[in-house]
């Protein structure tokens, strides 16, 4: 990690590629007329450190995206307020981008009958300039990416060209702050929220800085809340403490605790898919799996590319910064929905590091998204042979097994990925 990742790593628990940190100072140095990057780095100030970290960061977001975590939030928190009519519902959204997640829970809720009077959503972002995007409540075309856009006509009013308004009644749901998941200002928020979305964020840390994410995550969520994460930040949290819930495509956790007072069986891996609610739409994120096939005997993992086709020169497991960057990048351009960019940066990385199990965990994570169904299992095979305790893989495996009605299958992948996750816990 060179001095200036570091630098950024400190302020924003982001690990950032020295490709995106090195562009990114290079953009600043050109607005500030410094000399160059050394002097530009030289005694840097906190508003410029600020200015830098906005150049980071991935603001990309739209509205009612990956949907079904909205419905499941809001089932739950209407049960909630059916127990205790008086109660203040509590939501926090973090990090928040330009507003779109937590203007579509407030949408959401509103639109299930539930009165402005009885909830709250806190939405903190490390951005500035995100947080003054999100007040204004204006947004462009980029924001409305369904095909169903009937919330629009009801939260929302035309402005100049193409943009839209949001209606005072829902912006006034909504309370942004800068700040930091890590920060510890929040602690006296501890134990008030009902639910937390913290969605793709912990896929850009490292895993003391995850860690440290989650541990803050479980304090300020109440005990027997709900915590909505990212499909591919699953597994993380069932490795500390939370067990994934019975809901399709929601991605939603509770603590272990709290599934144990309900008598319902630990499960430390990503749920059965179940129907999705009647009102989700689906999109390339959410979108449900494709009919199950037939059950067929399992395949036998697909045998790793041969030495000869690493990089000329490089010793076996070597990989150089800017190669490195190529896995970074793809994470990235994965989470803006960016398939083909990312399938490309994963296959640029394998040409040069033939035998990373991680390169091909995303490859089967990107063709579970377009339902390439059997080209996943391939990857993931792949993945788990190059790497046998690949926890994140053996989950994705052993629920592609139960959706093709392989039980025995999917019953051994289980077991294997409970011994991989007891060893984990144990060290």
């Amino acid at each position: 990690m060179t001095p200036a990742q570091a630098m950024l790593h400190a302020a924003t628990g982001l690990s950032l590629s020295k490709s995106e940190v090195d562009r990114a100072i290079r953009q600043r140095v050109e607005v500030t007329g410094a000399r160059d990057a050394a002097a530009y780095l030289k005694d840097i100030a906190p508003k410029e450190l600020e200015a830098l970290v906005e150049l980071v960061v991935v603001p990309e977001s739209w509205f009612y995206r990956d949907q079904q975590a909205f419905h499941a939030a809001a089932d739950y928190l209407a049960a909630r307020l059916a127990s205790a009519p008086e109660r203040l519902l509590r939501i926090l959204t973090v990090p928040c981008a330009g507003g779109e997640e937590p203007y579509t829970m407030a949408m959401v809720l509103s639109d299930a009958g539930i009165p402005g009077d009885r909830f709250i959503i806190d939405a903190v972002d490390i951005s500035q300039g995100c947080i003054e995007r999100a007040r204004t409540g204006i947004y462009g075309r980029n924001a409305f990416r369904n095909q169903d856009l009937a919330f629009r006509e009801r939260h929302f009013s035309a402005c100049a060209g193409d943009e839209f308004r949001i209606n005072d009644d829902i912006r006034r749901q909504v309370r942004f702050k800068q700040g930091n998941v890590l920060e510890a200002d929040l602690d006296a928020r501890a134990g008030s929220y009902d639910v937390i979305f913290c969605r793709n964020l912990l896929i850009y840390f490292d895993k003391p800085t995850t860690r440290a994410a989650i541990a803050k995550l479980d304090q300020l969520l109440r005990r027997d809340g709900l915590l909505f994460v990212g499909y591919a930040e699953v597994p993380s949290l069932c490795q500390n403490g939370f067990a994934p819930l019975p809901y399709a495509q929601a991605f939603g956790l509770t603590r272990e605790v709290a599934v144990e007072r309900r008598k319902v069986a630990r499960v430390a891996m990503p749920p059965q898919p179940l129907p999705a609610p009647p009102q989700a739409r689906p999109t390339l994120r959410n979108a449900p799996a494709a009919a199950s096939p037939p059950p067929r005997s399992p395949a036998p993992p697909p045998p790793p590319p041969p030495p000869s086709a690493r990089a000329a020169g490089a010793p076996p497991g070597a990989v150089t910064a800017p190669t490195a960057d190529l896995l970074a990048d793809a994470r990235r351009l994965a989470d803006l929905g960016q398939v083909r960019e990312a399938e490309g940066k994963c296959r640029d990385y394998l040409a040069q590091v033939p035998d990373s199990a991680d390169a091909y965990f995303i490859l089967g994570l990107l063709n579970e998204l377009t339902k390439k169904l059997q080209l996943a299992e391939d990857y993931w095979k792949r993945c788990i042979y190059l790497q046998p305790d690949h926890y994140e893989a053996l989950c994705h495996l052993a629920l592609l097994a139960e959706t093709n009605s392989d039980a025995a299958t999917a019953a051994a992948l289980k077991a294997r990925a409970a011994r991989i996750y007891k060893r984990q816990q144990a060290s």
